[in-house]
């Protein structure tokens, strides 16, 4: 009698299990294909659905769930590959996504048993005696990975990295040797803890896998295409405001990779709590629903618990000195956001140049007019001409984009009238935008700064100023994005799912674009990490430069031969420049650790403390390295001086900034460049 009870429970388990996997199976392709009729509708460049589109997600979904290669056996990984990297776009049209809870159960299989290694070597010794070595790899590698050799192949990783955290330890090789034993204990307990504490929040969190499959299937198209949830969507477009919900809290990561609390502001909720100090260990963060363990969880799911705007509440668990933990529960505020706010300076006394930051092209959001990055920067520029400034240097360095409407508002103030860009869209109709504004805010000689990570929005700006000769772009070449995107929702009566579609590209008023290849400064001159930062073109499917035929009339504002003599004469000045002669040759140390193909190394301390030496030494190097050139003479406008008087809690990251550019050997070439133009008249 139990036992046909038991029989017929099973069954219903079974029956109800398949039934749920064909409805998440039915309701994955339901959205993938909505995706798919926007796309074709409205993209900028559709493509069809076909072999090419299942390689590229297959091998992304992929590489997403094992990037190291150490989970998924090879056989596990040709069986998958056989079955589905050629036919995803033929299940995906006929409305069947079963393949992806084929997938997921194949996943988790792999992390369960990965997860009873991690626990059969916790409770064994490690011989660190044994010969072996161990090579590292910038790009994915094949799939090798034999039932035979799970326990072996972690062994080797593990070992690897206790070694790594032993090496950490102190600076002193003998110092490590002598207390190797105690050492050894520790970095295991830690690395292991860590590690199985991973691989469980990836079961918990396994869930999360159909997202990644829609932004896959989107990236397709374009790397600025993608699927949004009503989260995410949320989030999103409150990063494009300087205002949003915050825990009033700046964090960093320390040596050990811990979070560390680095500032707390005093108008924020932080703070109000009374709890929380400078210094605090973040050691888990709770949005009620689920708890991430900081040690264990990946940087992207903590800031997006942290940053996301859905989490209103959030507990914070904190050590201080290494004592108890303790909890501390925080309602997120709407605060201003210091750090994508623009703000300005004057520089120097007998030749007054201004200054002005714009971190992002921040939108009003709340339709107050008043509050966009552009109506900012007007505000900034006005200040700063009460105090008769003889140049303007627009700093746009790390500004990643935001608004293009901020962006054409901003490109109007700076020149009289004209057109400033062409847009063309997905049945290549051309259509001119033109200066929203007559006039100008501002008439003197402008230089804008720029940098790999100025993206998007901000290249947009700059390009129509540099084409004007309005101003004289300096710095390294940008990310190459001259694309548009709107958010569209997958259905008119429903706001769960998104898409953020590319629908424009946009060209020069020469004809030309900057799509791909990045908008090129006037004076070239090189920062920290350029050969690293991912650019357009590193995406593989970036759309490709092209142009069209010129057919626009604008006047210039001064002659290019002018421009190109400042430039000139600017890299003449700065040839034996001791401040970018260094950064190349750290350059080229940075390149020699991260883009060289390395040797093996033996997997044995002191080759190990060697390789941490390296980079510890470079790190440094590069945190250290001060430029010679004279301070500048940086300080407040009239009208900003007398605004600290009444907002006195704004003194500390006004000192912060001000300090930061007295030795910002960018703008102290631009104010170089803007007192040759004045000579020059």
């Amino acid at each position: 009698m139990t036992f046909g009870f038991m029989k017929k429970i099973y069954l219903l388990f079974l029956l109800t299990t398949s039934v749920l996997f064909s409805q998440n199976s039915a309701e994955t392709c339901g959205i993938i294909n909505k995706i798919n009729a926007l796309i074709q509708s409205e993209h900028i460049r559709p493509k069809p659905v076909d072999d090419s589109l299942s390689v590229y997600v297959f091998d992304n979904l992929i590489n997403e769930l094992d990037p190291s290669r150490n989970l998924f056996f090879k056989t596990e990984y040709d069986e998958m590959a056989l079955k589905y990297r050629l036919n995803l776009d033929d299940l995906i049209l006929e409305n069947d996504c079963s393949f992806l809870t084929d997938i997921k159960a194949k996943y988790v299989n792999s992390l369960n048993r990965t997860k009873n290694v991690l626990e059969k070597i916790q409770s064994m010794p490690i011989d660190y005696s044994k010969k072996d070595t161990i090579r590292f790899y910038k790009k994915s590698f094949p799939f090798y990975l034999k039932k035979e050799d799970l326990e072996k192949a972690w062994t080797k990783k593990l070992r690897y990295q206790i070694l790594d955290e032993i090496a950490e330890s102190s600076d002193n090789l003998d110092s490590i040797k002598t207390n190797f034993k105690s050492i050894e204990a520790g970095a295991r307990k830690l690395i292991l803890t860590n590690e199985i504490c991973r691989i469980s929040t990836l079961l918990e969190n396994n869930t999360k896998q159909e997202e990644k499959l829609y932004n896959f299937f989107c990236t397709y198209f374009d790397p600025h295409t993608a699927y949004f949830s009503d989260d995410s969507k949320t989030s999103f477009v409150a990063s494009l405001s300087k205002e949003h919900l915050s825990l009033g809290m700046t964090v960093n990561l320390n040596e050990k990779n811990e979070i560390i609390i680095e500032e707390i502001d005093p108008n924020g909720p932080a703070f109000q709590t009374g709890l929380i100090k400078k210094g605090d260990q973040i050691v888990s963060i709770s949005n009620q629903k689920e708890t991430l363990q900081v040690s264990c969880a990946s940087m992207e799911s903590i800031s997006n618990m942290i940053l996301s705007e859905s989490n209103k509440q959030i507990t914070l668990t904190l050590k201080r000195n290494s004592g108890k933990s303790f909890d501390v529960f925080i309602e997120k505020q709407i605060m201003k956001d210091e750090d994508n706010s623009v703000f300005s300076f004057m520089i120097g006394k007998d030749s007054k140049v201004g200054y002005i930051k714009i971190p992002s092209f921040y939108a009003d959001l709340d339709g107050n007019s008043r509050k966009g990055c552009a109506d900012d920067v007007a505000r900034e520029v006005i200040k700063l001409e009460r105090d008769n400034i003889k140049g303007l240097v627009i700093d746009l360095i790390d500004n990643g984009g935001g608004s293009m409407e901020e962006a054409i508002k901003l490109a109007g103030m700076f020149i009289d009238y004209g057109p400033i860009s062409i847009v063309v869209d997905n049945k290549q109709a051309k259509s001119v935008i033109n200066d929203p504004y007559r006039g100008l805010i501002y008439k003197g000689p402008i230089v804008i700064l720029v940098n790999s990570n100025t993206a998007s929005a901000s290249e947009f700006f700059s390009a129509i100023l540099q084409d004007y000769n309005r101003a004289l772009l300096l710095g390294s070449t940008t990310l190459g994005k001259a694309t548009m995107q709107t958010i569209l929702p997958l259905e008119e009566d429903k706001s769960t799912d998104y898409l953020k579609i590319t629908i424009n590209k946009f060209y020069r008023i020469t004809g030309k674009s900057h799509q791909y290849l990045g908008v090129t400064p006037d004076v070239i001159l090189p920062e920290f990490y350029e050969d690293i930062y991912q650019k357009e073109s590193d995406f593989p499917t970036a759309m490709k430069n092209d142009s069209i035929e010129p057919f626009l009339k604008y006047r210039t504002y001064v002659k290019r031969s002018l421009i190109d003599k400042l430039a000139k004469n600017s890299t003449t000045r700065l040839a034996d420049n001791y401040f970018f002669n260094n950064i190349k040759k750290i350059n080229q140390k940075i390149d020699e650790i991260v883009n060289t193909p390395k040797a093996e190394i033996p997997m044995t301390l002191d080759a190990v403390f060697e390789q941490k030496k390296i980079v510890s030494s470079l790190w440094k190097e590069i945190n250290t390295f001060n430029d010679e050139n004279n301070p500048l003479d940086v300080y407040n406008s009239s009208v900003n001086q007398f605004l600290l008087g009444a907002y006195p809690n704004d003194k500390t990251i006004n000192q912060y900034q001000m300090d930061n550019l007295k030795t910002n050997p960018y703008l102290n070439e631009a104010v170089n460049v803007i007192n040759e133009f004045n000579g020059s008249k």
